[in-house]
């Protein structure tokens, strides 16, 4: 059973940066996708940038940009680069291992508030 375990959530002013991080237990099955999504109070989870296996990003038009993801040597590990952030941001960030099955951290509060 894969595990994810997130962190590098916390409160920032705007403009500023964080860093979040999402480890998988073990190496990764080969073809796969990660995703980072968010969930902000009284909307609908979206889906904030994304990577597969061979490397294909894909971005939310919001965050273009702004906003980087990319993967750890061995891909088990993924990582979201916010830069420029806003307080629309606001939100629970949720790493998504996704492959033969679907994995999910517990979530990251990122709050961007002056």
């Amino acid at each position: 059973q894969v595990q994810l375990v997130e962190s590098g959530g916390g409160l920032v002013q705007p403009g500023g940066s964080l860093r979040l991080s999402c480890a998988a237990s073990g190496s990764i099955f080969r073809l796969h996708v990660w995703s980072w999504y968010r969930q902000a109070p009284g909307k609908q989870r979206e889906l904030v940038a994304s990577t597969t296996d061979d490397g294909i990003t894909n971005y939310a038009d919001p965050v273009k940009g702004r906003f980087t993801i990319s993967k750890g040597s061995a891909a088990n590990t993924v990582y979201l680069q916010m830069n420029e952030l806003k307080p629309e941001d606001t939100a629970i960030y949720y790493c998504g291992l996704f492959a033969l099955q679907e994995y999910w951290g517990q979530g990251t509060q990122v709050t961007v508030s002056s």
